[in-house]
C-alpha cells in the first residue's frame, strides 16, 4: 500500500486547502485556498513544511485518521480536542505516529477553524496549480469535495524524519480582534454619506448564513444612493457587498468570481483571516483604513507567517 492516512470519520466541512488557485478568477474559477493562512502556516511550521503547503482545513469539528504508512509527523493548529489512541493530546505541537495508530480531532473549543498538516504534505495532484478544494464546483482536493469516511489521503513521505518534536504557543502569534479594517471602494459612491457612516458606526452580527463563500451580517441598514444593481465586475477577497436589503455580505475565499451588487469597501486580507475564526452570533465592527496602511498591514501579516518557524520551541 502507498503511504496514506485512512479517514475513519470525517468532520462536516473538512477539505484540503493550500495557498489557493491564483490567476484564474478572470476565467470564472474561484481561488479557494485556506480561509486562515496564519493557522495554515502554523500547522505547516510544526511539521517542517513551507507555509502554503496543503493541509486539511476543519470547521468546528475535525476528523479521525488511522496511519497507513511506516510513520508520519502530524500537527493541528487551532484549539481542537485531540486524542491519540484514546489518550488526550494537544494541538499546537507535532507528534510522530506509526502505522496503525489513530488520531482523533474532536470539537473546536474556541475559534471556528483549524488545520491538520503532515510532514511532506499530501501527494494529491494539483488542479490549475493548487490542491485547494472548491466543493461547489467539484474542483481540486480529493475527488473535488469534502473528506468522507474511508477516504485514503496519500502522503508524500512514507516515513517521518528523525528529529525532535516542536511546539508553538499561539499567544506568541499575531493578536487579532473583532474589528475589521475596510478600504473604501470600488463603489462607495453608490452609498449616501449616512450609509457610509452607518457601516463604521455600527455593530453587526454574523448570521447562520456563513460559510467559506461568504458571511451575511445582521445590523443597521446601509443606505444606498444610486440603487443596488451594477454591471457585474470582479469580486476581490473581502468585498463588502450591500444588496437591496441594506445588510452587508462579506465575500470570502470560495466567493464567485464576479457580482452585481455595489461594494462599499473591501476587508483587508489579514482581517479576512481573522474572520475565519469567528462563529455565527459573534459581533464585529468595521473601521476605515487607507491604501498605504492596508499595504503595510498585508506586509506585516506576511512577515508574521514567515517568522512562525522562529517561534517554535521543543515539545
Amino acid at each position: 500500500m502507498s503511504a496514506a492516512l485512512r479517514v475513519l470519520a470525517a468532520g462536516p466541512s473538512s477539505t484540503l486547502q493550500d495557498g489557493g488557485r491564483i490567476g484564474y478568477q478572470r476565467f470564472g474559477v474561484s481561488a479557494a485556498g485556506a480561509f486562515d493562512p496564519l493557522y495554515l502556516a502554523a500547522a505547516n511550521a510544526l511539521v517542517g513544511n513551507p507555509p502554503k503547503t496543503g493541509a486539511v482545513e476543519m470547521t468546528l469539528m475535525g476528523d479521525t485518521y488511522a496511519i497507513a504508512t511506516g510513520s508520519a509527523r502530524l500537527a493541528v493548529s487551532g484549539d481542537f480536542g485531540l486524542q491519540i489512541d484514546g489518550t488526550p493530546a494537544e494541538p499546537w505541537r507535532s507528534y510522530r505516529l506509526v502505522r496503525g495508530q489513530k488520531l482523533k480531532i474532536g470539537m473546536a473549543k474556541k475559534g471556528a477553524r483549524g488545520y491538520f498538516a503532515v510532514e511532506g504534505g499530501f501527494a494529491v495532484a494539483p488542479t490549475l496549480g493548487s490542491i485547494s478544494t472548491h466543493a461547489r464546483t467539484g474542483i481540486g482536493g480529493l475527488d473535488g469535495g469534502k473528506l468522507k469516511k474511508d477516504d485514503l489521503l496519500p502522503l508524500a513521505r512514507d516515513q517521518a524524519s528523525e528529529r525532535a518534536e516542536s511546539r508553538l504557543d499561539p499567544a506568541r502569534m499575531l493578536a487579532r480582534g473583532q474589528t475589521l479594517r475596510v478600504l473604501l471602494g470600488p463603489q462607495d459612491d453608490y452609498f449616501t454619506d449616512a450609509g457610509r457612516a452607518t457601516l463604521f458606526a455600527s455593530e453587526y452580527a454574523i448570521t447562520r448564513e456563513a460559510d467559506r463563500m461568504g458571511y451575511r451580517l445582521d445590523g443597521p441598514k446601509i443606505e444606498h444612493a444610486k440603487g443596488f444593481d451594477i454591471v457585474s465586475d470582479g469580486m476581490p477577497l473581502g468585498a463588502v457587498q450591500i444588496p437591496g436589503t441594506g445588510m452587508p455580505i462579506l465575500l470570502l475565499v470560495d466567493r464567485q468570481s464576479a457580482g452585481g451588487y455595489p461594494k462599499i469597501g473591501v476587508v483587508i486580507g489579514p482581517d479576512v483571516a481573522a474572520l475565519a475564526q469567528m462563529r455565527p452570533g459573534e459581533k464585529i465592527r468595521f473601521s476605515p483604513i487607507e491604501a498605504e496602511a492596508a499595504a503595510e498591514a498585508a506586509r506585516a501579516f506576511g512577515r508574521e507567517i514567515a517568522q512562525l518557524k522562529d517561534k517554535l520551541v521543543p515539545a
